[in-house]
């Protein structure tokens, strides 16, 4: 699993990771800002999110759209931003790779004298659109903030979706978005990784003339929050659906924490594909729920499992919860099976590989070696990481399941047709959602 590459930091603190790789005359080239809606505040969220909209709208030096240049030099590039990062990648041909340091290193350096208040305020009207669109005209869309809302107290940074809240966006002001911009996207806040076809020594001349001229920026102080629950939080919401669904969720531990990597493999072994026990027994045997999937939302600060399944006609949430609950006490109480261990280990070192298969876009080796800089400080992690999956045992993880998800001590949140609350979970209280 090891995947060779140099390290480098430049003096205003940029990070340079070079992985050489001539299979292809292609270079990945994925720089990351280690912010995202967790560096939010109350009432000022969706800042990161809109940041990645305006960083494709031009800089000073290319006042125009993001994808015009790179794509007629034969390029593939997007972006994405969560609660805690935002990426930014392109893979180009090789003889195209400064033409990516260059815009990459202008939208850094000098975006904010190209970022107007006509620019500004049509990328805001994008992301409502795109709220609408994904979250609030979506069957079942508006769980993620259901969930969240209830798993995290309200000043806790992963309170709001990174889509952020309505009322927020409506009134950001364009001054607040420079003074965001000026805090987090920076070279001492930042991680550049070159991948591909390029002569090691050559490639970071070029990342040094671009990108050393930019004023570093303040170092960021990592976030640091608690949230728990002391007890059972359910909620219901009414929806345009026709078939009732149930959510439920537990606070875990943080990614690369003790217990991480078992809840992730017994969420694995609960629900997720046709060999687990929740769809063997809900979906396959008695035919209770159309679906069903389980994962643990590993972040920075907290991490989550979410359990989600939905009622088949003629079955009632009461019932799916209660068989969840027993497979979760009998996975406690007993734990996996041996073939369950392997398989999930077997599974985890898969994915490893699949995420490992390119050298860029997202998942590729060039966004690995990013997140684990920026998450571990140490871009050589992918051993160490696989290790934990392969540490997991009979006991570690019953253990962790005990001791994480504990049904005294969750989220349950019903969706039900509209006019139809009588299908939700008995003695829920409506969810209310911004």
């Amino acid at each position: 699993m090891n995947i060779s590459f140099s390290k480098h930091t430049l003096a205003n603190g940029l990070d340079v990771l070079l992985h050489e790789d001539h299979a292809c005359p292609i270079v990945a080239v994925n720089l990351w800002y280690h912010v995202g809606s967790k560096n939010e505040r109350p009432g000022h969220t969706g800042f990161a999110h809109l940041f990645e909209h305006l960083m494709f709208e031009g800089s000073q030096h290319h006042d125009g759209g993001y994808f015009q240049p790179l794509e007629g030099a034969g390029a593939s590039l997007n972006g994405s931003t969560n609660a805690d990062r935002t990426n930014y990648w392109e893979v180009v041909p090789t003889n195209a790779l400064e033409l990516a340091l260059w815009m990459e290193s202008d939208r850094m350096g000098y975006l904010l004298p190209a970022l107007t208040e006509a620019k500004f305020s049509n990328q805001r009207d994008v992301v409502l659109n795109e709220r609408r669109q994904n979250y609030e005209n979506r069957p079942y869309g508006l769980a993620p903030m259901a969930v969240l809302a209830a798993l995290f107290p309200a000043d806790h940074p992963y309170h709001w979706t990174t889509i952020g809240e309505i009322a927020d966006l409506n009134a950001v002001r364009l001054d607040e978005v420079h003074a965001f911009f000026r805090r987090y996207y920076h070279p001492a806040n930042a991680s550049l990784t070159l991948a591909g076809d390029i002569d090691p020594d050559a490639a970071l001349a070029l990342v040094a003339a671009h990108f050393e001229g930019i004023e570093p920026g303040e170092r960021v102080d990592a976030v640091r929050a608690d949230a728990a629950l002391e007890g059972e939080i359910r909620l219901r919401l009414e929806d345009r659906v026709e078939l009732p669904r149930l959510y439920l969720a537990w606070l875990t531990p943080a990614m690369f924490a003790d217990g991480d990597a078992e809840l992730d493999l017994a969420s694995d072994l609960l629900a997720n594909g046709k060999t687990s026990r929740l769809y063997r027994r809900l979906v396959f045997d008695e035919r209770m729920a159309t679906d069903v999937s389980a994962v643990q939302n590993s972040r920075e600060v907290a991490g989550f499992v979410q359990l989600v399944a939905t009622a088949a006609p003629g079955h009632t949430l009461s019932e799916i919860e209660r068989a969840i609950l027993e497979e979760i006490a009998r996975l406690g109480a007993d734990g996996p099976t041996d073939e369950e261990i392997e398989r999930g280990r077997v599974q985890a070192e898969a994915q490893f590989m699949f995420r490992l298969q390119t050298v860029g876009g997202f998942g590729g080796k060039s966004d690995q070696l990013n997140a684990y800089n920026i998450f571990v400080g140490d871009p050589g992690y992918f051993d160490r990481d696989l290790a934990r999956y392969q540490a997991v045992t009979r006991t570690s993880i019953p253990h962790a399941v005990q001791r994480y998800l504990d049904p005294t001590r969750r989220v349950t949140l019903s969706i039900v047709p509209r006019g139809r609350l009588e299908l939700a979970i008995p003695d829920s209280t409506a969810a209310v959602v911004s």
